[in-house]
């Protein structure tokens, strides 16, 4: 797993860098690498993340 998300946890608030148009996502899940997340623009997605470190987003 990608550094950055190894602090991830349910309910934090991320960005995905590859998919800016995306919007702010909220974390759903993390299970080992895979991390499902409830975008704003693009609805549920499951990242690996072992291959997209999501960036954390503290203000909203």
């Amino acid at each position: 797993m990608q550094p950055m998300n190894s602090i991830l946890e349910p309910g934090m608030l991320v960005r995905h860098p590859g998919q800016p148009d995306w919007g702010i996502g909220q974390v759903q899940s993390v299970i080992g690498a895979r991390i499902t997340v409830n975008f704003r623009e693009a609805g549920k997605v499951v990242i690996d993340g072992a291959r997209i470190e999501l960036m954390p987003v503290y203000e909203s």
